[in-house]
């Protein structure tokens, strides 16, 4: 497909639909009759997502949001050389590697890093709605969450990004933290550097 559709236009097969479908289902239920301020990457496949998570339009407040979208691939038209370049890829580490033309995990962190900036300003509006939905992409989906609760690389690139049509929560516990609703897969134990609590130029 990526041969003749770039990456933000292609849109759902008809499995995505059912698992947007079921997704909605479960939103639905945890939001109740709460408001909801929804977040949407400009791809195609992220509004079809968003429209049929069924979501009372009464209640939602829906942006827009570019700094969600996918991580940018660069030019995926050489079929042989897309096979290189993942193979690169996950030998050097998912965050580092940067694709030819395009960007790196630790790219997709600085714009999500400046979103969350954006996001932690509209909370001290007093008509903020109680709830954010994000509707974006695994690997950014594991990005927000690795600056959110401050994991280390090695951290994030043990995890395995969600499978499509699955959510995540960020839950406020009683001790004033947010934790995750359940874990990411992990594929592999962490290996750190070393520390990271202290900061020296190398």
């Amino acid at each position: 497909m990526y041969e003749r559709v770039p990456d933000h236009a292609l849109g759902l097969t008809e499995a995505g639909r059912r698992q947007a479908a079921e997704a909605g289902k479960r939103l639905r239920e945890t939001f109740a009759d709460e408001r909801v301020s929804v977040y949407v990457s400009p791809y195609r496949r992220t509004h079809q997502t968003l429209e049929l998570l069924g979501l009372d339009p009464a209640r939602t407040r829906v942006r827009e949001e570019p700094r969600l979208r996918e991580q940018d691939w660069g030019n995926w038209q050489d079929r042989e050389d897309v096979r290189k370049q993942k193979a690169y890829r996950d030998a050097y580490g998912h965050f580092f590697y940067r694709f030819a033309q395009g960007e790196s995990g630790a790219d997709v962190y600085d714009r999500v890093d400046a979103f969350l900036e954006s996001l932690w300003r509209s909370f001290e509006d007093p008509a903020h709605p109680p709830n954010v939905l994000l509707v974006t992409h695994g690997l950014t989906m594991r990005l927000f969450c690795m600056r959110w609760l401050h994991w280390t690389v090695a951290e994030f690139e043990s995890l395995s990004n969600p499978g499509n049509g699955e959510t995540r929560a960020l839950l406020l516990g009683s001790d004033g933290r947010y934790h995750l609703d359940r874990p990411f897969e992990r594929w592999c134990v962490p290996e750190p550097y070393g520390l990271t609590s202290w900061s020296v130029r190398r």
